[in-house]
């Protein structure tokens, strides 16, 4: 019946219903900066969502659930193939090894959905790099042979020496993405991944406030929607992309009823001249 209705509404109309629907929960606003977002948010009780994923991701390592995403139990592996094609890439210029940087994995949500595929390399070694309260947990908790949390890229990179960095959910949340971009892009990885993070379709980027619906967890946080030329003008001055693509295919992030945002990933790899000597 659902779908009949939506059959039988203009563009324009379904549009503004969607974008109705978002403006509760989902991405809204235009902010100057990202203190004034920040302010306009009621933010996230920290403890809450970290003992949430906890719980869920312990449930996936114990084998009695199969996925996880967002603290989200779910009954099969939503795989994102492209990226998991990027890791397969990398693991076969590296003589079937893996060793990677996660920036803001969590307590590993992508290295256990992605296991079964890791689980037929020679050697994984899988190091995110994490706020101080999940390192704490994924420490005592989530930490063996393969799978290590770090408070600091730094720290990582000295005992591992990784040469793939995977940056998955997080550019959009952090205060300073292009600073920071410049600094990930300094420790000259071979390899960068950028999976599930959104850019304008108008390519206009805008910082707003991110509504997390309550059935995951309660909170509002800022959040940056991006221009892809701008990133791209950024990551092409080191790197060579190899492969760009959409995540989420026929999802949207509508902003205003004119535009709207898609959750895009890259594959990268680091021009041989600007290689360490």
């Amino acid at each position: 019946m659902k779908s009949f209705i939506k059959s039988l509404l203009p563009p324009f109309i379904l549009n503004v219903l969607i974008l109705l629907k978002q403006q509760k929960y989902g991405w809204t606003g235009h902010y100057n900066s990202w203190e004034e977002a920040r302010k306009k948010s009621i933010g996230y009780d920290s403890d809450k969502i970290l003992k949430s994923v906890e719980e869920s991701l312990l449930k996936v390592k114990n084998g009695e659930a199969v996925y996880e995403r967002d603290s989200v139990i779910f009954d099969e592996i939503q795989y994102s193939w492209q990226l998991l094609s990027g890791l397969m890439l990398i693991a076969s210029k590296s003589y079937n090894r893996l060793n990677i940087i996660d920036f803001g994995g969590s307590l590993g949500s992508t290295y256990y959905q992605n296991k079964k595929f890791l689980d037929e390399l020679d050697m994984v070694s899988w190091n995110i790099v994490e706020q101080k309260h999940f390192v704490e947990i994924g420490k005592e908790k989530f930490e063996d042979e393969r799978l290590k949390f770090y408070y600091d890229i730094e720290s990582c990179f000295k005992e591992k020496r990784p040469n793939a960095l995977l940056l998955s959910s997080v550019l959009q949340y952090l205060e300073n993405p292009f600073d920071e971009l410049e600094r990930f892009m300094s420790y000259d990885f071979e390899y960068i991944i950028i999976d599930l993070t959104p850019f304008s379709h108008k390519d206009k980027e805008r910082i707003t406030i991110q509504k997390v619906p309550p059935s995951i967890y309660q909170a509002e946080y800022p959040c940056w929607i991006f221009s892809l030329d701008k990133i791209k003008s950024i990551l092409l001055k080191k790197y060579i992309l190899i492969e760009e693509f959409i995540c989420i295919e026929d999802w949207k992030i509508y902003l205003t009823n004119k535009d709207y945002a898609v959750y895009r990933g890259m594959i990268l790899k680091r021009k041989l001249n600007h290689g360490k000597k």
